[in-house]
Formats: C-alpha cells, structure tokens, sequence
C-alpha cells in the first residue's frame, strides 16, 4: 500500500461537494497555497494541499528541498525531468486521490491542481487517471514525460475540464512551453481555458478570480431531488 503523503487540509463547512488536490511548486510546501482559500470563497469545497517528498534537485546543486521530481537539466523544449521519481510521486498523489474516495469523495468530484512543477504533475496524473476526474488545473505549468502522452492517456479524461494560467513575463518557465503543454490537451470537444496574465512565475489576484470563478463551476453543490 502506497504510504499517504503529509498534508496541510481545509475541510469544508458541512458536507464536501468536491476537493481540490493542489500541489505546490518546487522547493514549496502545502501551505504554500493554503492563504488562497479564503479568497476563493467555496465553503463548499475541500481542500488538500499535500507535501512533495524531499528530495535532491540536480540543477539547484543536488540541494536537498521538497521536489516532486529532480530537474536534471533546463531547456525551453522540456525533458530535464527524471522519469522515475515522475511516476514515484504520481503514486503518491493517486493515493490522495483513492483516499477521498474512502472519505466519500469519488473521483468524479476531485479537482487536481498544481502550480509549476506540481501542476506538471496535475496534468500527467490527471491525463493518466483510469477514473474521469471533475478538473484539471494548471498554474504556471508545462507537460513532463511527453512523449507517454498517446499511449498512457485514459479516455476516462479526455474530455475532463481544463484550465491553465500562464505569466507572459514568466522567467522560470517560458509561456511557449506552457502553450504546447495546452494545445496538445485542448482538444475539441473538451472544456478548455487558457489565461495569459502579465506577470511572471507567480499568481496575482487577477488570477485568483479566474481559479475561484472556475472552481466555482466545477465544484456547484449537485441538486437533489425534491423530497416526496
């Protein structure tokens, strides 16, 4: 059995229509986004911000920091990830995933977010889930492991919301990689947002209102049937 990742967690008031699983950037932790939630205004909703395994990041020396997978080289074409530890922590988020189901969550309310390199690693699982997923969400993000795209891909979520934010004057991830990354998802028939903002590797409060207003969507409490 995969061993549960540590996490910072938002319950929600009453009963949870849904939960975000939002994965934070490299060398952050989950309670990196966690000062969000109030903004977003969903009481509705639970929020899960797990912490990546520790780990040696090879282009930032082999410091030891919090890392979803190392980075063994920088390029604006992508590649530099190690595929291992990619697939290692993607284990480790779809057990988060399996245990919401046993807290009465099923897949088809999870949203799985990221920022940088954790919503690398939104996309990757949430293309590869075997279960449709309620959204995708991907912050400052790019694709890792492309070439696994067409083979590893579930129909489960080939059509499950998408929405991806950029900064067009992002110095650590090149908006082109990010644009690939969206096109190569945003196929037609699916939901699909792409937001560019002016600002760099980073979420502003302009963006904040475009997450909370599509979370908002993805997340509204289900009807019930009227009581007989």
């Amino acid at each position: 059995m995969t061993e549960l990742l540590p996490c910072v967690e938002i319950d929600a008031r009453g009963e949870a229509a849904g939960t975000v699983i939002w994965l934070h950037g490299l060398g952050a932790s989950g309670h990196d986004f966690e000062p969000i939630v109030p903004l977003l205004q969903l009481p509705q909703a639970r929020f899960v911000f797990p912490h990546a395994p520790t780990r040696g990041v090879t282009i930032n020396g082999g410091l030891l920091m919090p890392a979803w997978y190392d980075i063994v080289t920088l390029g604006s074409a992508g590649g530099g990830e190690d595929a291992d530890d990619v697939r290692e922590s993607a284990l480790l988020i779809e057990a988060l995933i399996a245990r919401e189901a046993a807290r009465g969550i099923a897949a088809s309310r999870v949203v799985l977010a990221g920022f940088s390199q954790g919503a690398a690693m939104a996309l990757f699982v949430g293309h590869r889930h075997p279960e449709a997923l309620r959204g995708i969400m991907v912050l400052s993000g790019y694709e890792v492991l492309a070439h696994t795209r067409e083979a590893e891909g579930q129909a489960a979520n080939r059509d499950t919301p998408l929405l991806s934010c950029h900064g067009t004057c992002d110095p650590m991830v090149p908006i082109a990689r990010a644009r690939a990354a969206y096109r190569a998802y945003a196929h037609p028939g699916r939901p699909a947002e792409w937001h560019e903002l002016p600002i760099g590797h980073e979420v502003s409060p302009p963006e904040i209102v475009v997450i909370r207003d599509w979370l908002a969507r993805r997340l509204a409490p289900e009807e019930r049937p009227p009581s007989s």
